[in-house]
């Protein structure tokens, strides 16, 4: 919970609410939502409210502003998305709600949901994000959308060049991931949306920290809000199984192919630190006959897609990935999270592992540390308030991959370094990226599938 001293900087008169377990057998229809969008509820599997749409929704249908906090997984989008669903039955207006979010994957991810929620009573939806045609966008925000769901460097862009396209008329701001799109530098643009919009609307900004930027934000955009917060400040879950690995830097990927083959059979997402490292770390795991596709920023739109769509549907059972991918998307069959090049910033540590152990399932992160990280993962246990335990390996093992981990390595350096190399996909492992169909084999040695 946020601390009294945080408290006072918080602006207007604003409501703690802590999870008392009082509420577990609450239905959606109990917390006020109509009989149309609870058969909407059903039809996605939502069977019952999840702890911040419990506290959250029953105070944004009193017409409050709200700032939640809550841990990933947590179902936030349905906690903004069904008030303002419900508030749309009963004033249907075009331009109705804006919902600003810091990725590309995000907004197509929070649009599926209020169309999927929404789509009882005709929702219509618009994606306005990077990487797509600002013509194409164009045309859809004249048809005039219920909700427009937007990053806001793309939203800015169109607020200044497309003629005719205004928000005056938006009754509900949504800022989704707020720290996120603070911390990637949005503030300038935000500021812009802002002051374009009306006075005369509901805020809901959600954050899985209260950042000081988060707070400035609040006070600037935010009416007299109610906080919400469900979880304890940077908790991870119970069911996380977490642990590290100490290893020499020159090692890693022996380690890491040992780690993919010791739990064959589950779902990975690999998180390293620059687009560079991501590829290469792909390249050469396809190399070695692993199922393993990437997910990086600057990925073209549609291959950015793509990856997600592989990754969710299990045709690819290994997601190797930036930060981009760690916090917001619903992929909900993650067994292992793997933190191959340890966080810079000891918070994105909570949102990577967040990505497994989500709705009350098991879970495990591993994490690598070399001699140049030892620093920065005391400052994570720091964070989290737990000493974690040493990931068991023995080292013969790992070692006798090293002469193939190496050819695999020497073959994705020059995929990487040729000209038209994977980036074209001209190379072999470029066209391995693309190709849906092979068969993909493990590497000798299994282990019993380990959970």
């Amino acid at each position: 919970m946020a601390s009294a001293e945080e408290d006072t900087e918080l602006s207007g008169t604003e409501k703690q609410i802590e999870e008392d377990g009082k509420s577990e057998g609450l239905t959606f229809s109990d917390i006020g939502i109509t009989s149309v969008l609870c058969q909407s509820c059903e039809e996605m599997g939502w069977t019952t409210p999840t702890d911040i749409q419990r506290e959250a929704i029953p105070v944004a249908l009193e017409g409050r502003d709200v700032i939640g906090l809550a841990e990933t997984g947590s179902g936030k989008t349905g906690a903004f998305s069904l008030p303002i669903l419900q508030s749309l039955l009963d004033t249907p207006t075009r331009l109705f709600a804006l919902v600003l979010t810091p990725t590309r994957e995000l907004a197509f991810q929070i649009s599926e949901q209020f169309e999927a929620l929404g789509g009882r009573i005709g929702v219509k939806c618009a994606v306005v994000v990077g990487g797509v045609d600002m013509m194409t966008q164009a045309l859809a925000l004249a048809k005039k959308p219920h909700v427009v769901i937007a990053t806001p460097g793309r939203l800015v862009d169109h607020l200044e060049n497309t003629k005719g396209f205004s928000l005056r008329s938006v009754k509900y701001l949504v800022m989704d991931e707020a720290d996120r799109i603070l911390n990637m530098d949005f503030g300038e643009e935000v500021d812009k949306i802002l002051k374009v919009l009306s006075r005369e609307r509901r805020t809901y900004l959600y954050s899985a920290t209260m950042t000081k930027k988060v707070q400035k934000l609040q006070r600037a955009s935010l009416h007299n809000p109610i906080k919400v917060e469900v979880s304890t400040k940077y908790q991870t879950v119970d069911k996380l199984q977490q642990s590290y690995i100490f290893i020499p830097s020159k090692y890693k990927d022996c380690y890491l192919v040992s780690i993919l083959n010791e739990f064959a059979g589950n779902s990975f997402m690999v998180f390293c630190s620059t687009c560079a490292n991501t590829q290469r770390t792909a390249v050469m795991l396809r190399n070695l006959g692993l199922p393993a596709i990437p997910l990086y920023g600057k990925m073209a739109q549609m291959k950015r897609l793509g990856a997600l769509s592989k990754f969710k549907s299990k045709s690819r059972s290994i997601l190797i990935a930036t930060d981009v991918a760690s916090r917001g998307l619903d992929i909900p069959h993650v067994d292992v999270v793997i933190n191959f090049d340890i966080p810079t910033h000891s918070k994105d540590y909570i949102h990577r592992v967040g990505r497994t152990a989500r709705a009350g399932r098991s879970g495990r992160a591993i994490t690598f540390v070399t001699q140049y990280d030892v620093e920065l993962y005391q400052r994570i246990e720091s964070l989290i308030g737990k000493k974690l335990p040493l990931f068991p390996t023995v080292e013969e093992e790992v070692l006798s991959l090293a002469e193939r981990v190496a050819e695999a390595q020497r073959y994705a350096r020059m995929e990487m370094q040729s000209e038209g190399g994977r980036k074209k996909g001209k190379g072999k492992a470029g066209r391995e990226m693309e190709e849906d169909s092979e068969e993909m084999e493990l590497l000798p040695k299994k282990r019993k599938k380990r959970k």
